[in-house]
């Protein structure tokens, strides 16, 4: 008979997480994440890549196709090893230890706290521009942030959870306002241009650089992977949740693209600097300029709470199974949340939004950090669910992902593409992640007889 993994039993402990997340917790959770500010950055790069409204409007839904194969992936994985530690537990039984370490090690302090510093950097140039306070002034509002989201956190699970929710809750009601404005206030007089902007010979290469930028700003599902084991009734709903969580996204993205095209046509959303201020200028005035502005500050906040949120779930299974990393596994039961998890997260997003105050811009430095590494252990991600396919053929599995294996491989193949992709554009926040994550390895060579006396997951 196998043995449960180290930090997969639970039930005799107390120091472990309660099943309190509804489905309606999870979806909100989720949508937060992954509705951010990107939907305000992106839109323009793909309208001058693509050229036509058809193929614009085709990319984004192209792009929630394979959020929805990878949502499918992952919720095998989730319902089949429901795990606080998520992809972390994953790699862990389908690669070992030594994988599994490396993982955790570059969500600690590359993947996750990276993501938290940029949203947190996306408020700070936002509020700098409503009040600044001075030269680094992006960079104090991103660090108040982090320690007030990380202490409303530390509170307990229902008051994050209900933090998010009225997030999500003001987010939409925001993101309603501009759809209509888009789609009932444009000038009477615009019409969707459907000619080519661009006249690049090299087609493929223009919607590759589309989709990169789509499934970027789809960019986070893959959280949901970190509560799996906090929802009622079991992690059989986690499948529910996530396809639920890519249609309601997907259908957000394309209405809102459309309100552009709508107000703009492809070539104002092209021609666009900030295609949401320009959008609303036009459609109602200067008065829509501001509420844009606040718009994205609300959008940034609430995908930063929810990073914060599933974050620490990882460093808590990671200090459960490697005894010097064991102060971060503390798990407040009467709060339902992990402490020292948290609190060691927002202290390194907290000195990564330090050193990006000394980059041209804060935002794209941690982008640079952050993506080659998370694409990478994303195509790990699904190349685990081959692999535990095989080596955990009898193990349970509540949902499994239709059209096996053709839907797994074509995830793999887009996230090795977006690897490669990310790696083709590197900067020196690129070499300053690999260079973390070399030192991870370094850390756990060193260190690897103090761990040895936890089991294997997949034992």
């Amino acid at each position: 008979m196998k043995k449960l993994p180290h930090s997969a039993a639970v039930g005799a402990q107390t120091n472990t997480p309660k099943q309190v997340l509804t489905v309606v917790d999870a979806v909100v959770m989720i949508v937060g994440i992954v509705v951010g500010a990107g939907i305000f950055r992106t839109p323009p790069i793909v309208a001058s890549s693509t050229g036509t409204w058809e193929m614009f409007l085709f990319v984004w839904g192209l792009g929630g196709a394979i959020s929805l194969i990878g949502a499918m992936c992952y919720a095998e994985l989730s319902t089949t090893f429901p795990h606080t530690g998520g992809e972390y537990h994953f790699l862990y039984r389908a690669f070992g230890r030594h994988f599994g370490f490396l993982f955790a090690w570059a969500r600690m302090s590359i993947i996750q706290t990276g993501s938290i510093a940029l949203l947190s950097f996306i408020v700070g140039d936002y509020m700098s521009e409503l009040y600044g306070l001075g030269a680094y002034s992006s960079s104090i509002y991103a660090i108040v942030v982090v320690i007030g989201l990380t202490l409303t956190n530390i509170i307990g699970v229902h008051v994050g959870t209900g933090a998010q929710k009225l997030l999500v809750g003001m987010q939409f009601i925001g993101l309603a306002f501009l759809i209509v404005v888009g789609l009932f206030f444009a000038p009477t007089d615009q019409e969707l241009v459907a000619e080519p902007l661009i006249a690049n010979s090299d087609f493929s290469m223009s919607i590759g650089t589309a989709l990169v930028m789509v499934l970027l700003t789809f960019g986070g599902w893959n959280e949901a992977g970190y509560i799996s084991s906090e929802m009622r009734g079991g992690s059989k709903k986690m499948a529910t949740v996530m396809v639920a969580s890519i249609l309601i996204i997907t259908a957000i993205y394309l209405l809102i693209n459309f309100a552009y095209l709508n107000v703009l046509g492809i070539d104002g959303v092209a021609r666009s600097e900030a295609v949401g201020v320009d959008m609303m200028r036009t459609a109602i005035g200067e008065k829509g300029a501001v509420f844009i502005g606040l718009l994205v500050m609300l959008a940034a906040l609430t995908s930063t709470n929810a990073t914060i949120f599933t974050g620490a779930r990882t460093n808590y299974a990671f200090g459960k199974d490697f005894p010097l990393l064991s102060f971060m596994n503390v798990w407040k039961t009467e709060r339902s949340t992990p402490v020292n998890a948290l609190l060691t997260q927002g202290a390194i997003a907290t000195a990564l939004i330090v050193v990006g105050s000394f980059a041209r811009s804060g935002f794209e430095a941690m982008v640079n950090f952050t993506a080659p590494i998370f694409w990478f252990f994303i195509l790990c991600t699904g190349l685990a669910l081959f692999v535990l396919r095989i080596t955990e053929p009898n193990v349970p599995r509540p949902f499994k992902v239709p059209l096996y294996p053709v839907l797994p491989a074509i995830f793999c193949l887009a996230s090795a593409y977006l690897l490669y992709s990310s790696l083709l554009f590197a900067g020196m926040g690129t070499w300053l992640g690999i260079g973390i994550l070399l030192l991870g390895m370094l850390f756990f060579f060193f260190t690897r007889n103090s761990n040895e006396s936890k089991p294997d997951h997949r034992r």
